[in-house]
């Protein structure tokens, strides 16, 4: 079981320097890559304080300076939001820069204030992608090639800079099943998320993944599962509550800009309530939120729930101090882990 951390690089509190978010997410992949996590996973977003990180590839690309073994992945690339030949590009310099440590996460997008102010169509994100892909998989098959698509046109093209890796681990991050058969259908790993919900919403998630990876006829253990978790360990239960209200928070975010409900004051994303929004009590006892003995029960069930190659966490959250996000981090890896091992045989 391969453990991982993931970086939404948000600011509750606009007046937190973008310097100091990304120095922190530096921080605190150095601190995995020396605790031996396997991956660190970097977000994109863009035009509020959701997500600071316009460009994940950056962040790949400066942390491979600054660790020695651990995995960088983009959690994800926004693809309808590049230029097909510029992307592919980037995507193979930071390959190289990391000397073949780069996962490569891509998604088709989904919030509507993103798409309108780079003057794109929402509408056409699924139909870009799967453009997308098929562009990216010759970019890296072959010298030369050339594309003629509805959405994209190139004539005979050769991208300079390879990529160590062939073929490159690319993963497609969603919860629908239309996405899965996609993933399937490419060859793409997958990455999910129970978001507020507990193993209930973990498993109906992977039940959808079967189902679409047989309906392909694929086999289910190329999905090659990555599930990504909000989570904090501390025994003080005012703290834990504390950072699941935090973990509201980034949720509500996600909803109001994925249904073009956003608020702004000044600079700064209002966190709106959502339909069906689940107590906060109950988000606690959902997430991986608890002393040692509880998050490796939590998290053992979740394993058993949906068959996970790879865990990935959230542990830096809304305004989560950064000295606890890196003390969860320790106490995951030192103490969770070999408990969950052990639970599981």
């Amino acid at each position: 079981m391969e453990f991982g951390i993931f970086n939404l690089m948000g600011a509750r509190d606009a007046a937190t320097p973008a310097a100091q978010v990304f120095g922190e997410v530096a921080e605190q992949t150095r601190l995995a890559d020396e605790l031996g996590y396997s991956i660190a996973w970097f977000a994109e977003h863009h035009f509020s304080n959701y997500c600071l990180c316009a460009s994940p590839l950056m962040m790949v690309s400066h942390c491979a300076a600054i660790t020695n073994k651990i995995r960088l992945g983009t959690a994800v690339v926004v693809l309808p939001l590049y230029n097909p030949m510029r992307l592919a590009a980037e995507i193979a310099t930071a390959d190289s820069l990391s000397n073949g440590r780069l996962m490569l996460g891509i998604g088709a997008g989904y919030q509507p204030y993103e798409f309108e102010r780079f003057g794109v169509d929402l509408k056409q994100n699924l139909a870009m992608t799967n453009e997308f892909c098929d562009i990216l998989e010759l970019a890296f098959s072959r010298d030369f090639f050339s594309y003629n698509g509805k959405h994209y046109q190139m004539p005979e093209t050769h991208i300079a800079a390879r990529t160590v890796q062939n073929p490159l681990p690319i993963y497609v991050a969603g919860h629908t099943p239309a996405m899965f058969r996609a993933a399937a259908k490419h060859g793409y790993r997958v990455m999910t998320s129970g978001r507020l919900g507990g193993t209930k919403l973990l498993a109906e998630q992977y039940a959808d993944m079967v189902a679409a990876f047989a309906a392909e006829n694929v086999p289910v253990s190329h999905a090659h599962m990555t599930v990504n978790r909000f989570a904090h360990i501390t025994s003080n239960r005012e703290e834990g509550m504390r950072f699941a209200e935090n973990a509201r928070y980034q949720s509500r975010l996600a909803s109001s800009l994925r249904n073009r409900k956003e608020v702004m004051q000044g600079t700064v994303l209002v966190d709106v309530p959502f339909p069906s929004e689940p107590s906060l009590e109950t988000i606690y006892d959902d997430l991986l939120i608890g002393d040692v003995e509880t998050v490796a029960e939590k998290l053992a069930n979740e394993i058993r729930a949906t068959q996970p190659v790879h865990m990935c966490f959230s542990f830096k959250v809304g305004n989560t101090p950064h000295k606890a996000a890196m003390r969860s981090m320790e106490l995951m890896i030192g103490e969770v882990k070999p408990r969950v091992e052990k639970a599981l045989a």
